[in-house]
């Protein structure tokens, strides 16, 4: 089975934040800013012109997944040891689609799984979340992305759990901090994930190439 450490990904994310908190400073409030915008625009106008409110709406949502695609890029570049830059926060935009038709997938296989005993959803939802993470970085397809994120994760649920409930807990304690905190706690999980997609990716690589 293969494994990872979670306090060496949460380790990770603290430093990696650490070295870097003012660029996720700017990152974060360049997209809490447009986010926000659209948002009291859209109330606005939703009042006054509903074809015009449901436009602002699905545009926050395209912004919304190509903001995660960026963050996935950016988690990845710095653990790949590369620079990010502000830009990147744009530049999956092409992959939208694709993400946007598996994020669909992923929620309808995690709901029919919550309907069935609860455990299920869980399981589905855990076993398939890197699904974002195979689309920006490998560039897969859909229903590929889901395929291979089950593979990757296999034997490994219940640590993934235990990771999620940690990166929520150090979450909470970053609102709870006057809300500054989550511009150290919103990028520690991130790179968190970027850690254990990496290391959980490689290592089946490798033992795939042993076999």
């Amino acid at each position: 089975m293969i494994e990872f450490s979670k306090k060496e990904a949460i380790k990770f994310g603290w430093e990696i934040t650490k070295r870097n908190i003012y660029f996720f400073i700017i990152i974060l409030l360049l997209i809490g800013g447009i986010e926000t915008s659209l948002s009291y625009l859209n109330n606005f106008l939703v009042k006054k012109n509903i074809l015009l409110g449901f436009s602002l709406m699905f545009l926050y949502i395209i912004l919304y997944m190509i903001f995660n695609l960026g963050l996935i890029k950016i988690s990845l570049k710095f653990y790949d040891n590369e620079k990010p830059k502000i830009s990147d926060i744009f530049s999956q935009y092409h992959l939208f689609f694709k993400y946007f038709l598996a994020s669909i997938l992923y929620t309808l296989i995690s709901i029919l799984g919550y309907l069935l005993l609860i455990i299920p959803g869980v399981i589905f939802s855990i076993r398939l979340c890197f699904f974002g993470y195979l689309i920006v970085d490998k560039n897969s397809g859909v229903i590929e992305s889901l395929k291979k994120s089950w593979e990757i994760t296999k034997g490994n649920t219940w640590n993934l759990f235990i990771l999620l409930i940690l990166l929520v807990l150090i979450n909470i304690l970053g609102f709870l901090a006057l809300v500054i905190g989550l511009f150290w706690a919103i990028p520690t999980s991130l790179l968190a994930q970027a850690f254990v997609y990496r290391k959980l990716s490689e290592s089946l690589q490798l033992k795939n190439q042993e076999n």
